[in-house]
């Protein structure tokens, strides 16, 4: 089966819908499916010696706009990719297993920091041959200033990557600290990436919406009581306890959860000093999460508003069910701002998940 096949077979029977747009990037992804059989194996000790490299595809980033099917397109090109060592991962997952890996590194020897990368860079590549990236962006500096390093590091090693991102190239990183540093990797990445636009009108999140009763606004005493009488109904009267989360050196203490079932107010969740590490192991330990006092959100608190985009994405990559609790409706919960291109993506997968086939998927997939 190839990309192409695949995604005619499930037009035919309905999954999909026709979209020009996803055809042109199922095109791609059916070019580098045939150079992936062409793959030569890695080169040996003797044509390493001769200074040989394998001839290494290249890879694909598909950008465009929230909901458009790019990672619809890069899992269906992942479910038949002809190679067995391949990693489909949420890049905000990657990079975690990086930064400890980093972690660790200098615990043993302060100074080795490259030494680090390389052997992490060595260990994803024994592992993985095609490595798949969902959400690739870079906001934070510390991680800018890594990625060239290691996906060289990567593409030297023999590694095929393909990523979606909401970004093009370009827009990588945008006005971030120290960016000319960071404007190498922009450029390595066009030239091991096929840069693909997916341009479709439709936003099939908010397509598949059907308004399930798991987003609750505005704020007030009937918002309180549907979601404590739905907290009550799901955990079916099981012992409320707190779920305590083991971080790297401290713990996120969750005051009420049961059955898989956890309730975090707002300012517990994204108020306080959290990140990615503290939503993947939310993630990894609940089925539902219940997020009540969300508020609206103004400039003042992009901190605030950076760590509910971080905690939605994690939770939807993971299939995790959301009840939310906000003071009006996520269109409307951050208009202007700093980060408000951003939280667009974060508006359609919030309206996503209160969808039939999300919520379907979501505790089956879990």
């Amino acid at each position: 089966m190839t990309p192409a096949r695949l995604y005619q077979e499930r037009l035919s029977n309905g999954q999909i819908k026709p979209d020009a747009g996803q055809a042109e990037i199922i095109h791609a992804l059916e070019r580098l499916h045939q150079d992936l059989i062409q793959l030569q194996p890695r080169p040996s000790r003797i044509g390493k010696l001769l200074g040989k490299k394998p001839e290494l595809p290249k890879g694909v980033y598909i950008y465009g706009a929230v909901g458009r099917g790019k990672s619809m397109a890069m899992d269906l090109f992942f479910e038949c990719a002809p190679i067995a060592k391949k990693r489909r991962v949420h890049f905000h997952a990657f990079m975690q297993e990086l930064h400890r890996a980093l972690h660790l590194g200098r615990q043993k020897n302060p100074q080795a920091m490259d030494s680090a990368l390389q052997n992490f860079a060595r260990h994803v590549a024994h592992e993985t041959r095609l490595l798949c990236f969902d959400e690739f962006h870079v906001v934070d500096v510390a991680d800018a200033m890594l990625l060239g390093r290691l996906f060289q590091s990567l593409w030297d090693l023999g590694v095929v990557i393909v990523a979606t991102s909401n970004w093009p190239p370009d827009d990588l990183y945008k006005d971030g600290l120290q960016r000319d540093r960071f404007l190498p990797f922009i450029a390595a990445l066009k030239r091991n990436l096929q840069i693909c636009h997916l341009q479709s009108d439709t936003d099939y999140r908010l397509a598949r919406l059907r308004g399930h009763p798991v987003y609750y606004a505005p704020l007030g005493p009937h918002q309180a009581e549907q979601m404590n009488f739905l907290f009550d109904d799901l955990t079916q009267g099981a012992e409320i306890t707190p779920l305590e989360l083991q971080l790297q050196g401290r713990r996120w203490l969750i005051r009420r959860a049961a059955k898989g079932i956890a309730w975090l107010d707002f300012t517990d969740a994204c108020a306080d000093a959290r990140g990615a590490p503290d939503y993947l192991a939310l993630a990894q330990n609940a089925q539902v999460v219940f997020l009540d006092q969300v508020p609206r959100f103004d400039d003042d608190m992009r901190n605030e508003v950076k760590r509910l985009m971080t905690l939605i994405d994690i939770l939807y990559e993971n299939h995790v069910r959301i009840v939310m609790g906000a003071e009006t409706e996520p269109q409307k919960l951050y208009v202007s701002g700093h980060h408000s291109f951003e939280f667009e993506r974060t508006v359609s997968r919030l309206m996503e998940m209160q969808s039939a086939e999300y919520l379907k998927g979501a505790i089956g997939g879990h």
